[in-house]
């Protein structure tokens, strides 16, 4: 089974990608936002507590995105292999994904990087929330501390995943045509 991290700051593209590359390397795309989103319009209680810290900016404790993403890799067959998309976000997420996939002998496949400049960042996030109505990217300065908090937290992993070998990056800034060809170059 392969395992790939589709990884990059917000409003990168990840989403955008996703679906084209779970399509053609016949992968589940687990996207933990929208497995929380999932949540938060069903109203479940995990939804209402995940609502207010995505609305403060702020991040989903580690064991519930952990529990969702084992739960994925359990009960999903049929595919090549796992898309992870908005996990792990953390160096200890990474680590509890390392162990994750070592209890089964696996290990990441590879971690496909997708980067914009900041200023991009804010332009991209504000249009999606525009065009998708989504609460969670209005705020600029919501939008601010979710760039903060991946500069501070997500962004060590790529030195946690070019020590391993797995990172391999793609400028993000261009068609979206022409940031796909440059991931499927990758594979």
């Amino acid at each position: 089974m392969k395992y790939y991290i589709l990884f990059g700051p917000p409003g990168a593209g990840k989403g955008t990608q996703a679906t084209a590359m779970a399509e053609k390397f016949n992968l589940c795309h687990i996207s933990t936002g929208e497995l929380l989103r999932a949540e938060i319009n069903a109203g479940t209680e995990l939804g209402v507590q995940a609502a207010a810290l995505i609305n403060n900016g702020k991040l989903v404790p580690d064991e519930v995105v952990e529990g969702m993403i084992a739960s994925r890799f359990a009960s999903v067959k049929g595919v090549d292999g796992f898309l992870l998309d908005g996990f792990p976000r953390t160096l200890k997420q990474a680590e509890a994904l390392d162990e994750l996939l070592d209890e089964d002998g696996e290990v990441v496949t590879a971690v496909i990087s997708i980067m914009i400049p900041d200023e991009m960042i804010v332009e991209r996030i504000q249009g999606r929330a525009l065009k998708e109505g989504r609460a969670d990217d209005a705020s600029l300065a919501t939008i601010q501390h979710r760039i903060d908090t991946y500069h501070a937290q997500t962004e060590p992993l790529i030195a946690y995943y070019k020590a391993r070998g797995k990172y391999r990056e793609v400028n993000g800034v261009g068609s979206i045509e022409e940031v796909r060809e440059a991931i499927f170059n990758l594979f």
